[in-house]
């Protein structure tokens, strides 16, 4: 396994828990990423991410892991179609349910047709792949007010369920976008290659 040549760290602000990522964003971006956080039980979440030159997602590994269960979702774009898969181990819905939470889906998706149209994919808390469609659209460069409209094959933590998202990029200043979904929005900081810099209600930068 190549070495990658840089690193961002993010301390969980909503729960207990951190976010490292090593990455190579020379062209396109290539990241190994662990997250681990207390909500809404322990667990550890091991990531994989590759895109193309132009910063759409080609390839994603997820692995999710806690006390007595795990799960696995791999995704690949190619010719325009995501192709999911997926592998479990154990009982979340049980780990679920003795930390008194609510019983969740399965890992993957049955309609994998419904992504075609995801050029991003969007692993849930993980700060990183805010830049994916930052990069791409090149955010950076449009003039304040400039709104984005797009879909995203978003991946729910710690299910590992894949869905298409409706997201919306809206330009506030060469560091600042505003993230739109359904009724959640934040203004997300982010450093001057698009990275996460402060996430309000969720991570900031350690």
């Amino acid at each position: 396994m190549p070495t990658l040549p840089k690193s961002i760290v993010w301390t969980r602000t909503d729960t207990g828990g951190a976010d490292q990522v090593l990455f190579d964003d020379q062209r396109g971006l290539t990241a190994r990423g662990v997250a681990v956080a207390a909500a809404p039980l322990p667990y550890s979440c091991h990531y994989e991410l590759a895109t193309d030159e132009q910063w759409a997602a080609v390839r994603l590994t997820v692995t999710v892991e806690g006390a007595g269960w795990l799960r696995t979702v791999r995704m690949e774009r190619a010719l325009g179609r995501w192709r999911v898969s997926t592998a479990e181990q154990g009982d979340l819905d049980r780990a679920l349910r003795a930390a008194g939470r609510s019983p969740v889906g399965l890992p993957g998706t049955e309609e994998p047709g419904r992504l075609d149209a995801a050029l991003d994919v969007d692993l849930d808390a993980a700060p990183l792949f805010n830049t994916l469609p930052i990069r791409r659209l090149r955010l950076s460069e449009q003039p304040v007010g400039q709104e984005h409209r797009l879909v995203a094959a978003w991946v729910r933590v710690p299910s590992l369920e894949v869905m298409p998202m409706e997201q919306t990029y809206t330009v506030l200043g060469a560091d600042r976008v505003r993230y739109r979904s359904d009724s959640f929005t934040a203004d997300v900081t982010v450093d001057p290659d698009g990275f996460v810099l402060h996430y309000p209600g969720l991570a900031q930068r350690a």
